[in-house]
């Protein structure tokens, strides 16, 4: 049986990028990890992520979610809560973009907005929800969400991405007030991370010209690590009780001249 006592934390998007590095983050710190999967490709890299985790002695599992689906987001609550027996930490890292030049507007359909919605802001809402009395009975809950520097300068991949990632915060402040005193829910606004979204959809010429550009208009030339994002993620999970309601900007100081 699991110790009532070692916390567990449900990541979203936790096959690559910044949900796996706080996956592994979490698990390093002595708490046992949710990670999620949305498909056959995905669940071979999470399991690869779980046999990482379960070296640091973490109980891992890894569960089919796809955060679209309201259904699919309360499976793998139940599921966590059934094999791991609590939730306190739900960390929102699922994500979704397309590369769109934020002038060219007849190359951003409507069906675009909503693909980029439904991932970004509904998924991550349908996942609270999913998550909430687990949270709330664990005595110590708390939603990390990942919004974007994209959402509060109207930056990044599109409009679509930007404007979504502005609703994750306003989001984030909503329902820090709305699940208030027994959640906590507060959000991180990243600039280009390495091993990122971009890195996912880009390929390897763009990708460096994107990198190029966030070296030479951020106050600090150097970029972003997942595992930065991942020790921010668990800072405010675990060791940050005072605060709620808030959207993190880590960007290398790339908020001063946007």
């Amino acid at each position: 049986m699991n110790s009532p006592q070692r916390p567990v934390a449900l990541v979203t998007g936790s096959a690559t990028g910044i949900g796996a590095a706080c996956a592994r983050f979490f698990a390093r710190s002595g708490w046992d990890v949710g990670i999620c999967a949305l498909d056959a490709e995905t669940a071979v890299l999470a399991e690869q992520v779980a046999v990482e985790c379960r070296a640091y002695s973490a109980r891992a599992i890894v569960l089919s979610l796809d955060v679209t689906q309201d259904e699919s987001c309360q499976a793998s609550a139940a599921s966590t809560t059934a094999e791991l027996g609590r939730i306190d930490a739900l960390i929102n890292c699922a994500g979704t973009t397309r590369f769109v030049p934020h002038a060219d507007l007849d190359a951003l359909p409507s069906s675009e907005f909503m693909r980029t919605y439904d991932v970004n802001l509904i998924g991550t809402f349908q996942m609270i929800r999913a998550c909430r009395a687990a949270l709330a009975a664990s005595g110590r809950g708390a939603v990390v969400n990942l919004s974007s520097i994209a959402g509060t300068a109207g930056l990044g991949s599109s409009v679509a991405y930007a404007a979504s990632k502005g609703a994750v915060s306003t989001l984030t402040l909503s329902l820090a007030r709305a699940l208030a005193p027994h959640i906590r829910v507060n959000a991180i606004a990243p600039g280009y991370v390495v091993g990122g979204l971009p890195g996912r959809v880009l390929g390897a010429e763009s990708l460096e010209a994107v990198e190029k550009k966030y070296l030479e208009t951020q106050a600090l030339p150097r970029l972003l690590q997942v595992n930065e994002v991942a020790a921010l993620a668990f800072f405010l999970a675990a060791l940050a009780p005072g605060m709620t309601g808030e959207i993190v900007r880590m960007d290398n100081g790339l908020h001063l001249y946007a």
